[in-house]
């Protein structure tokens, strides 16, 4: 079987796993009353099941073992296969975290901690960040020293990220599944087909869970999955493409929008963790834009720093996809602007 396909045949089949999992997960959660109450913060009006991360790992996961006895990761250097194991097993060690916070309420230290402790795990395993570009210096070699807690800042980082981003029906899940399809291509370009099938799993279940998610939401995919999705993407990247600045671009939305939100509750003298209404899609949502069209806006703003990725990375054709991008960027913007505008003076 030509290599490529496996990278299709695991996008397939977890989502595929996903479509058929997610009702049955719906269902118990009812049953078993786990479910997310409205109150002034959140946009949905009743009480919805954020479960649906179970459904997301069990597709990843299914695909990726298929694919592994189907013999699509081929034949690894023992280094390489321990960085796959690291990025699933410890993808497994987030969604746990997360799944017992969606359960059991946990405490934002105890949640960092644990998440540090498995990222940690992980960094000793290989998913090690051990050269960084800096613009004007080039690719720099960083000692265990550091390279050890920019590793854990970036996997935990980005799961925290995810997950502030999951505010919106369909916003994360959308997001993310966009960011694994830039990956996969970018992996696949940079030979990297290890990671590459990683990120082709993943962009599988997220797409796949829109089915349920998407506007009106159904179910939420809870801490569970945003965990687990903001901790693969970042794992991928950490083994596959961190020596350029692509990974940077591909994960931009969510990391400026939480680097943005941090700064401004610190500004104003508040926690970090200090639940509010500073997120992009919450400032969209004041400027009177509906909830489909603020997601689809940041669809589009993430397709569009996902081609930059393209581009940065020397692929055919890349340039001409950012481009295109720019100009639906364009467009949107331009349409957010108009119902901006519109809203504005009807409040007047």
């Amino acid at each position: 079987m030509p290599p490529q396909l496996y990278h299709l045949l695991a996008f397939l089949i977890s989502g595929f796993v996903v479509l058929w999992t997610t009702p049955v997960v719906k269902k118990i959660g009812l049953k078993s009353g786990r479910v997310d109450k409205p109150n002034e913060r959140k946009v949905h009006d009743r009480p919805m099941v954020r479960l649906g991360g179970v459904s997301i790992f069990a597709g990843t996961i299914i695909a990726l073992v298929i694919v592994w006895n189907a013999g699509g990761f081929g034949v690894l250097p023992p280094e390489k296969e321990s960085e796959i194991w690291a990025v699933t097993l410890g993808g497994l060690g987030f969604f746990l975290i997360g799944l017992a916070d969606d359960l059991f309420n946990l405490s934002p230290f105890v949640r960092l901690l644990m998440q540090a402790i498995v990222a940690s795990w992980a960094w000793h395993s290989g998913v090690q960040i051990e050269f960084l570009t800096i613009p004007g210096i080039g690719l720099v070699t960083l000692p265990d020293s550091i390279g050890w807690p920019i590793t854990i800042i970036w996997l935990v980082g980005m799961a925290n990220a995810i997950n502030w981003i999951d505010g919106l029906d369909g916003l994360a899940a959308g997001v993310s599944g966009i960011a694994a399809v830039v990956m996969l291509i970018v992996s696949l370009f940079m030979h990297q087909p290890a990671a590459a099938l990683i990120a082709a799993a993943l962009a599988g279940g997220s797409l796949g869970f829109l089915r349920y998610n998407f506007n009106p939401a159904q179910i939420f995919m809870g801490d569970g999955g945003a965990y687990f999705i903001g901790f693969t993407l970042a794992g991928v990247a950490a083994i596959g493409l961190v020596k350029s600045t692509v990974p940077y671009l591909i994960l931009a939305v969510p990391i400026v929008d939480m680097s943005v939100v941090i700064l401004a509750r610190l500004r104003h003298g508040k926690s970090p963790f200090t639940a509010d209404k500073r997120h992009l899609h919450h400032r969209l949502l004041q400027a009177g834009l509906s909830h489909r069209l603020t997601v689809l806006f940041i669809y589009t703003l993430t397709l569009w720093v996902g081609s930059l990725a393209l581009a940065f990375a020397g692929l055919p054709r890349g340039v001409a996809f950012a481009l295109g991008t720019t100009l639906l960027l364009g467009y949107t913007s331009w349409q957010v602007w108009r119902t901006s505008r519109c809203e504005s003076k009807k409040a007047l």
